[in-house]
């Protein structure tokens, strides 16, 4: 092999590397753009799926603030109000949801009518396609016979159409010149009638295949034309599902207004038993802190005796050292008492952190009654038979039974004694079941019931109150606790 010729054939080996190579890349590139347009909608998925989950836990959460403002109302009138509520809410969204249904079956509406005027049209061209192939075949037939019929003549002795015939038939140069004229003019309209077909015939093969693309195109608008009537059917089919879901919902408010309206007469007699359960509990608070106080007082009268006894030691010692002249003097430590009867420690939640407030402490208005009452403690979210744990060690004051103590349910109050210089109690409300009984000593983060819903309240939950000093303070301020929302 010669060098030229290597040097001819190197540039095609390099073209087709580089053809190969641009291939590659193209074909790379062509992946990972897919790849990254998979990812996209991965993400965009991922982004709809957590707006989902956000708006389903903000509608959690704003429930569970209605059912916590309920708290005090009896079951029958809080569900009855809650349902009311959900109707409220549930019926906007079925107001826009056939808002989009109807501007989708005017869309559909829309692309029927569009498809059956595109319909119409083809199948009129199809019918004057036809009529023009009619009147085309029947110019074809004419041209044909006009044709026949020179030829026949021809066979039967006319004219001859040679010139040498012409030329040797004429019998005078008149003659000639007639016959020549004669002849050009058989020559012209043979030629005539010869093109006419030709394109006649032309014209009609150009209608022919119009014609099926035309029948073509009728096929395919009759099946988008059946498309669009079932598109139109199931918009009309969803408008309608839409609008009777209005009505019922409709129907539905009524009867739960209807259903509130005889329901709230008793409102006032539940907002009545909250009040005396709450002043009872008050009492019971008063008591403790009534007989924390007389203890405290006993103690510092025993201390203050102590100290006397102490005194009247250390003066009799005293005397006794000065008769005997010894120059020293007898002394006792001093004794204290550390009173209290608690723990000592920091308050710790019922229930671990962090803990969804779903009702703070303080005033907060009665959905139905409309009043601003007070909420003496916090509701954290808990399931339904969670653990609930003694805040600090303590000794069991009450199990109040939910039996009479329709407000706040199954009750657990506990005396903590002194922290830190102040008198502590704490009231745990609704729970399912008890786990203390009174008078029992409890250890910080021992089990004292498990969550419930017992009492008038609609959901299960936490509901927490700390008394310092005989008055209620904000569980959530204390050190330690955690708010997650």
């Amino acid at each position: 092999m010669t060098t030229t010729t290597l040097t001819r054939r190197r540039p095609r080996h390099l073209l087709r590397a580089l053809a190969a190579a641009t291939l590659s890349l193209g074909l790379l590139a062509a992946g990972s753009a897919a790849v990254a347009d998979y990812d996209d909608r991965i993400a965009e998925y991922d982004r709809q799926l957590q707006q989902q989950r956000e708006e389903r836990e903000r509608l959690a959460g704003e429930r569970e603030q209605l059912e916590s403002r309920l708290e005090g109302t009896n079951a029958d009138l809080a569900a009855a109000y809650l349902a009311l509520e959900d109707a409220n809410a549930r019926l906007p969204v079925a107001e826009q949801a056939l808002a989009q249904a109807e501007e989708d079956l005017a869309a559909a509406e829309r692309e029927e009518q569009a498809v059956g005027d595109r319909l119409a049209v083809a199948e009129r061209e199809l019918e004057t396609l036809a009529e023009e192939l009619s009147a085309g075949e029947s110019q074809i037939e004419a041209s044909r016979s006009s044709i026949g019929e020179l030829a026949r003549s021809t066979y039967r002795g006319g004219p001859s159409l040679s010139g040498l015939a012409v030329v040797l038939n004429a019998s005078s140069s008149e003659e000639f010149i007639r016959q020549t004229a004669i002849v050009d003019t058989a020559v012209r309209t043979q030629t005539k009638v010869i093109t006419d077909l030709e394109t006649i015939t032309a014209v009609n093969r150009n209608r022919e295949l119009r014609q099926a693309a035309v029948r073509d195109r009728i096929d395919e608008l009759h099946v988008q034309a059946q498309e669009a009537v079932a598109a139109a059917d199931e918009a009309r089919a969803a408008a309608e599902e839409h609008r009777a879901a209005i009505v019922a919902i409709q129907e539905e408010q009524t009867a739960l207004a209807a259903e509130l309206e005889t329901l709230q007469s008793r409102l006032q007699e539940d907002l009545a038993q909250k009040q005396a359960d709450d002043d009872r509990l008050a009492g019971i608070i008063a008591g403790i802190e009534a007989n924390r106080a007389d203890t405290v007082a006993e103690r510092e009268r025993e201390r203050e005796r102590e100290r006397e006894r102490e005194r009247e030691r250390a003066e009799r010692e005293r005397r006794n050292a000065s008769r005997n002249n010894s120059g020293s003097g007898g002394s006792s430590g001093n004794r204290s008492s550390s009173g209290g009867g608690g723990g000592s420690g920091a308050l710790t939640p019922p229930v671990p952190n962090p803990l969804y407030v779903t009702s703070p402490y303080g005033y907060r208005i009665h959905p139905i009654a409309g009043y601003r009452w007070w909420h003496a403690g916090v509701d954290i979210r808990s399931a339904c038979g969670n653990p609930q744990y003694a805040a600090a060690d303590g000794t069991v004051n009450a199990t109040v039974p939910a039996r009479g103590n329709g407000s706040h349910g199954n009750q657990v109050i506990i005396d903590h004694g002194r922290i830190s210089g102040s008198g502590y109690v704490t009231v745990t409300n609704h729970l399912s079941r008890f786990n203390v009984r009174p008078g029992q000593s409890v250890s910080q983060g021992d089990v004292i019931g498990w969550t419930g819903q017992t009492g008038n309240v609609t959901g299960c939950h936490v509901h927490f109150e700390v008394w310092k000093n005989g008055s209620t303070i904000d569980p959530m301020g204390l050190p330690g606790w955690v708010r997650s929302n």
